[in-house]
């Protein structure tokens, strides 16, 4: 056991040491490694199964971060990258239709670039500088960015701009393969290594929807994923690759059972709408001629819900104005679910999408490096102020359009 924790120590140590404590063969510059686990909450972090997590924080920062809203996947996962929150980075929901392309849905396995144009990725302004990218699995890098879409004489992509090195999504892909590639790319001669790497881990997410964020199996697949970013780690040790880490989640996860649903069949008369997205939310467009009759039945006092014209979301919300959102929005309480109608067998479980304020929805940050000074904990800050920490690391200017900035790094971020 002692062998094992001096082995971590020293693994730990290369990622803030400096290159003149190292051979020759670590002078690299630092690469910058964004690792998502999807659906880590904050206190996951405070359970005492996650030594690996808990040394990197302890070596740098760390925060509860707020998503944004909807706290979501695909939603959350652009805002990071963009520094734009959903209502501005377009990617609204997991699942949403465009009034600009009526008859088609997005889904998470949409690679159209339209659905995904509306805001530039980190990895492809760095690839416009010059700056080698590679991403494994992380959404939306497998988008031919600014690219067209051509139906003749078969659909096809042209044009557009992707990672140099990146993956399409596997979910069999185990989390040491993930890791092995991000390891392998590393490797490369400098001419052709990436200065910039997303990696991305789905299994907490998968786990806490199945069993809820307080089950024995959820704790399991977090203690699993932190031994994965150990070993993330100690690769980057074995190749003398200096790292700026960061880790983060797209959103919590709070506890739902089907005795805690809203069924909307009991609001509101099915024909008066078409129902998109459900669950702690629900977004709903009136069927013709309905609009008065679907705002009478929902812009009332409901118990465990509130719902509001897309204009009036509240403000702190910051969604509401892109055309992509429904014309009426519901959102639950934090533990409660909406659906079309009542659940025909009892289940209980995880999920997330709530107000983005409430603590369950919080996510996972922890940075340190070479590039970061320790810290230790962080007040809490939006996850648009991301992407403008990585524009930082990577000396890229900054979006005069964003919707974060880097206040909550100047202070912690070296100059080099």
């Amino acid at each position: 056991m002692k062998r094992l924790v001096a082995l971590l120590l020293g693994t730990f140590a290369v990622l803030a040491s400096p290159a003149s404590a190292r051979p020759a063969k670590d002078r690299r510059d630092p690469v910058v490694i964004l690792v998502s686990i999807d659906g880590f909450r904050a206190d996951y972090l405070d359970r005492g199964i996650t030594p690996s997590l808990s040394k990197l924080a302890a070596s740098g920062i760390s925060a509860a971060m707020r998503p944004s809203f909807p706290s979501k996947t695909f939603p959350n996962h652009w805002a990071l990258v963009t520094g734009k929150v959903p209502d501005h980075n377009g990617i609204i929901a997991n699942s949403f239709e465009d009034p600009a392309h009526p008859g088609q849905k997005f889904t998470m396995s949409s690679d159209e670039p339209y659905w995904w144009d509306e805001a530039e990725p980190i990895w492809v302004t760095a690839e416009k500088a010059g700056i080698r990218t590679a991403t494994m699995f992380w959404p939306g890098s497998n988008v031919a960015w600014g690219g067209t879409l051509v139906t003749e004489p078969w659909k096809q992509i042209t044009g557009g701009t992707r990672p140099s090195d990146w993956q399409q999504f596997n979910q069999a892909a185990s989390p040491v393969q993930r890791v092995n590639a991000v390891l392998d790319w590393l490797r490369r001669p400098a001419a052709i290594r990436p200065r910039l790497v997303t990696l991305y881990f789905d299994d907490v997410d998968t786990a806490g929807h199945r069993f809820g964020p307080d089950d024995p199996r959820t704790n399991a697949a977090i203690a699993e994923i932190d031994r994965d970013i150990g070993a993330l780690v100690a690769g980057l040790r074995e190749l003398g690759q200096r790292a700026n880490l960061i880790v983060v989640a797209d959103h919590g996860m709070a506890s739902v059972s089907s005795e805690r649903t809203i069924p909307l069949d009991a609001v509101a008369d099915p024909a008066l709408y078409k129902l998109g997205e459900a669950g702690p939310f629900a977004a709903l467009a009136p069927t013709p001629g309905n609009e008065a009759a679907l705002a009478a039945a929902l812009l009332k006092a409901h118990d465990h819900m509130q719902c509001w014209r897309k204009q009036d979301i509240p403000a702190r919300l910051r969604y509401g104005t892109n055309p992509r959102i429904a014309p009426f929005f519901c959102l639950a309480e934090t533990g409660w679910q909406i659906s079309a109608k009542l659940p025909a067998k009892a289940s209980t479980g995880g999920t997330h999408g709530y107000d983005n304020a409430a603590p369950e929805m919080a996510a996972l940050f922890i940075a340190s490096g070479p590039d970061f000074a320790k810290r230790g904990k962080l007040a809490p800050f939006d996850n648009v102020d991301v992407a403008p920490l990585l524009r930082d690391l990577l000396k890229l200017p900054q979006a005069s359009d964003g919707d974060g900035n880097d206040a909550p790094f100047r202070n912690i971020v070296k100059q080099r």
